[in-house]
């Protein structure tokens, strides 16, 4: 049975959707004026999962995700570039879904933008002004926080004890500092909409609310986003939409924490900020970071909590990642022996009941990736017996399964190949040129007297008894799709 901590109640809560069988979600997305970075990565991903694994335990989902296509950053951009606000939209919008796509996440059912979506902004802000929760000054509308008894139930916070804050606009004509735009008075050369109260273009808040409810509904199972939304974005959706309408808005919300890098805030002036693109650009990086290495390193960390990113994570991740590819490739192998596998089946059985009870517990991702390793350990301790050619079809299916719902192990498993590891050190070589596309990588293979002159080293370590270096060499190997399969007259063969 699910459960999700609801940042509303403060508590793990046990998910029951409105209608069976059927979850309407609601994310709020991006502002569509620079690159995405690692924090919007982490969101994507977070929400990306929770709807593949209520797809996995049997719901539809329909999931809702939002581009914010009208706003100061935005008109900002547009005029440093001497362009209109659509051209900047537009190319943002497509370096998100490139973004996306490398770290396999699957486009929402509805992705709307604030831009098509007007009348129902307009609508949704005149239904507040007719209801005393909302004032007009000039060619302003202001949503009043007094006239809303509930206002702060979301951030727990009391009105009396707010102040002025994060992008909340300082204006000695609101009636007090927490009221907030739903329409804004537009200045010469920006966009502009026609409205009762002249021409203009609507406030942040106002459109999250105007498209949740035009496609999910006045009220729907699941709104989420990043903890930096808690307040004020999230609060004021809360207030403006059921004030509107008298109904509860969402009934589970649910946030992802924040992204350190090497345990400091992520900001742009510390320059330690990344985008995603960045990440996989970066000269240290770009040869050995992928989609999927990245998303593993995401989802080895709960969601609900602080995420570090460093170089020394992804390079463990990376290295993780090595280890299941490295038993898919030998499961692709055939063997001729027709038995049972009842160790097998206790396997996948453990691993089953392991990864449904962490992701039931508010989508455990890492203790669902433990349950996943340790399958990878046993299957790999019952290849050092006998293993029956299904026994390791069942397996790979198995990992296939579960792994999709964190989205991953997408890479063709007939196909041997690994992520690229940078040999480095006394005799090493340097690993086979790549190249990537998407989430995987093709190699070019490395050769077979450079392969004959490591396992080589590595008899004489293991002679010497220097088995740390062994295994160093045998993962290197390992990593370029080479398998090593020690004799026990202490020699080595190796294949493909």
């Amino acid at each position: 049975m699910l459960k999700l901590f609801n940042t509303l109640t403060g508590r793990q809560e046990v998910f029951e959707p409105m209608e069976p069988k059927h979850v309407r979600m609601y994310v709020c997305g991006v502002t569509v004026y620079d690159y995405c970075h690692i924090g919007h990565a982490r969101s994507a991903l977070v929400f990306d999962v929770l709807r593949r694994y209520l797809e996995y335990s049997g719901y539809g989902v329909t999931f809702v995700k939002n581009f914010t296509d009208v706003d100061d950053k935005i008109i900002k951009r547009a005029n440093e570039q001497g362009v209109n606000c659509e051209t900047v939209t537009q190319k943002f919008i497509q370096a998100y879904h490139d973004d996306m796509a490398k770290l396999g996440v699957r486009p929402a059912s509805v992705e709307p933008k604030a831009t098509e979506h007007m009348a129902e902004i307009i609508e949704l802000t005149g239904t507040l002004l007719r209801k005393g929760l909302a004032y007009q000054v000039e060619g302003d509308v202001y949503f009043d926080v007094a006239q809303y008894p509930a206002y702060g139930t979301l951030s727990k916070r009391k009105l009396e004890d707010l102040q002025a804050g994060a992008r909340v606009e300082v204006d000695e004509r609101k009636r007090h500092p927490m009221d907030f735009a739903l329409w804004k008075q537009s200045k010469p050369g920006e966009p502009a909409w026609d409205s009762p109260w002249g021409q203009g273009r609507p406030g942040w808040h106002i459109e999250c609310s105007a498209m949740s409810i035009r496609h999910l509904g006045e009220t729907f199972d699941i709104h989420g986003g990043g903890m930096d939304l808690i307040f004020p974005h999230h609060e004021n959706e809360i207030a403006q939409s059921c004030g509107a309408t008298g109904q509860q808005f969402a009934k589970y919300w649910i946030h992802n924490g924040f992204v350190q890098i090497n345990k400091e805030k992520m900001s742009k002036s510390l320059g330690n900020f990344f985008t995603i693109r960045e990440i996989f650009e970066k000269s240290e990086w770009s040869e050995a970071i992928t989609g999927e290495i990245l998303r593993y390193f995401l989802l080895s960390t709960h969601y609900h909590g602080p995420l570090d990113f460093s170089d020394q994570a992804l390079k463990e991740a990376k290295s993780a990642l090595n280890g299941f590819y490295d038993l898919f490739g030998r499961l692709t192998e055939s063997e001729d022996k027709a038995i049972a596998d009842p160790d097998l089946d206790l396997a996948i059985a453990r691993c089953q009941a392991g990864f449904r009870a962490a992701m039931d517990d508010d989508l455990n991702t890492p203790a669902a990736i433990a349950a996943l390793q340790g399958l990878r350990s046993d299957v790999n301790k019952l290849m050092g017996h006998s293993l029956s050619t299904g026994g390791r079809r069942r397996a790979r299916e198995e990992f296939l399964s579960l792994g999709n719902n964190l989205g991953l192990f997408h890479l063709d498993l007939d196909k041997k190949w690994q992520f690229k590891e940078e040999i480095v050190g006394t005799g090493a070589v340097r690993a086979g040129a790549s190249t990537v596309t998407g989430t995987g990588i093709v190699f070019t293979p490395l050769s077979d007297s450079v392969i004959e002159t490591r396992v080589a080293e590595r008899n004489e370590a293991r002679r010497k008894k220097d088995f740390m270096k062994a295994d160093e060499i045998r993962k290197e190997l390992a990593a370029q799709g080479i398998i090593i399969e020690d004799k026990p007259d202490g020699t080595s063969r190796w294949k493909r």
